[in-house]
C-alpha cells in the first residue's frame, strides 16, 4: 500500500477527481499535489506544491518527502489549454523525461502509475477490432498528444529497465467523456454543426470521468499490472453519439482530416490534431480483458451511458435551426459552413443534413 503519494496535474481537471478520491482511503498516509498553478478545485487531503515537472526541482520534492508512489496525470491533450503545440510537448515529453529521471535517483520510490491514452494505438482502416496491450500501432501517431503519449510509454518503459524494482501501472484509457471534463471530443460534440466524415460511421469507446479517477486510485493501490486498456463496455458509432446530441451535422469528404484540423483552429472552435479527427473516420475499439482479470477494475459507465450522461449534463442542446436561423445563431452556424467549405474541397457542395434520427 502506498504511504506518501505525489501526484503530478492536480490543478487539471481529472487531477483533482482523483486527489479527492484518493483522500477518502485513510490507508495514505499523505498526498502531494504539484502542478505550476494552485487547483482551482477542492483536492481533498493534497498538499499543494507549486512545482515545474520540467525543472529539476521535482527530485527535490520527491527526495524532500521520501515519496513512494508517484502518479503523473499531467499529459496533456489539449494544447489550446496551455497555450500552444509547442508548450504542450514541453510538458508531456520534456516534462516526463524529467519526472523519470526525479523517480530514477529517488531510492525511495517503489511504485509509478501513469495515465496514457488508447490514442498510441492510431486509428486507420487496418486496424483489428480490438486492441490488445501487446499489439502496435498499425499507423502511429504523427502529431500531438497520441505521439507525445507514444514518445512517454518508450521513457516509461526505459525507466523499467533501469529500475527494475519500482512498480509500474500504465493506463491506456479510451476518449474520456463525462459532464465536467473538458476535452476534444466533448469540444467536438458541442460544436454548433457536427462535421462526419461521409460514408463512415466509426465505433467509439469512452470511459467515464470517474472511472478514470477510480481506475487510477485502483492502479495506486494495488501492485504494479504493467500496460492495462481501460474503456467502458460496448462502443457506439458516430451516428448513434451524433443522434443523441440531438445536432444538425455536415457530411464532409473523408481524407482530409488535415484541412478539417486547419478549419477548426482558424476558426478558433476547436483544437483537434489529424490524429485524433482520423478516429472519428476509422474508430477505435479495445480490448479490457486485462482491465478485469489484472486490474481487477470494473467500470461503473458503459460507453453508451458515459456519453448519455455527458449529454443528459447539458454540455451539447438540441438545435432547432429554423428558430436558431432567426437569430444570431443562425448566422453564427452559417459562417461556421462556409469556413469548413474554404478549408475543405468539396464540403461546400454537400448539404446538412439537419438532425440525424436516434
Amino acid at each position: 500500500m502506498p504511504n506518501v503519494v505525489l501526484l503530478t496535474g492536480v490543478s487539471r481537471h481529472l487531477g483533482g477527481v482523483f486527489a479527492r478520491l484518493i483522500s477518502a482511503d485513510e490507508s495514505v498516509e499523505r498526498i502531494i499535489g504539484v502542478d505550476v498553478v494552485p487547483p482551482p478545485h477542492p483536492v481533498g487531503r493534497a498538499e499543494f506544491v507549486r512545482a515545474d515537472i520540467r525543472s529539476p526541482m521535482i527530485g527535490k520534492v520527491i527526495a524532500g518527502a521520501n515519496v513512494d508512489t508517484v502518479v503523473h496525470m499531467s499529459v496533456i491533450a489539449t494544447p489550446l489549454h496551455v497555450g500552444g503545440r509547442s508548450t504542450q510537448k514541453e510538458i508531456n515529453v520534456i516534462g516526463s523525461m524529467q519526472l523519470l529521471a526525479a523517480c530514477q535517483r529517488a531510492a525511495s520510490v517503489t511504485k509509478l502509475v501513469v495515465k496514457s491514452t488508447a490514442g498510441i494505438y492510431g486509428s486507420s482502416s487496418r486496424d483489428p477490432a480490438m486492441f490488445r496491450e501487446d499489439m502496435a500501432a498499425k499507423k502511429l501517431p504523427a502529431l500531438g498528444f497520441g505521439k507525445d503519449s507514444t514518445e512517454v510509454e518508450g521513457y516509461v518503459r526505459g525507466f523499467a529497465r533501469r529500475r527494475p524494482d519500482v512498480e509500474i501501472t500504465m493506463l491506456r484509457f479510451a476518449n474520456v467523456i463525462g459532464p465536467r471534463v473538458r476535452t476534444a471530443m466533448t469540444d467536438y460534440f458541442t460544436l454548433p454543426i457536427l462535421p462526419m466524415p461521409l460514408g463512415y460511421s466509426a465505433r467509439l469507446q469512452f470511459v467515464h470521468e470517474d472511472d478514470v479517477a477510480a481506475a487510477m486510485a485502483r492502479a495506486t493501490t494495488t501492485p504494479g499490472v504493467g500496460t492495462i486498456n481501460v474503456a467502458g463496455d460496448g462502443v457506439i458509432t458516430m451516428a448513434q453519439a451524433v443522434a443523441l446530441t440531438g445536432r444538425p451535422f455536415l457530411a464532409v469528404p473523408p481524407g482530409t482530416s488535415a484541412a478539417m484540423s486547419v478549419a477548426f483552429r482558424r476558426a478558433g472552435l476547436i483544437d483537434f490534431s489529424p490524429d485524433q479527427l482520423e478516429l472519428l473516420v476509422f474508430g477505435r475499439g479495445l480490448d479490457t480483458t486485462a482491465m478485469r482479470s489484472r486490474l481487477g477494475f470494473e467500470p461503473a459507465y458503459t460507453t453508451r451511458a458515459a456519453f448519455e450522461d455527458f449529454v443528459a449534463a447539458g454540455g451539447p442542446r438540441p438545435i432547432d435551426l429554423a428558430r436558431a436561423r432567426a437569430r444570431d445563431l443562425g448566422a453564427g452556424l452559417d459562417r461556421l459552413v462556409q469556413r469548413t467549405a474554404a478549408y475543405i474541397p468539396g464540403a461546400g457542395s454537400l448539404a446538412l443534413a439537419g438532425r440525424m434520427g436516434a
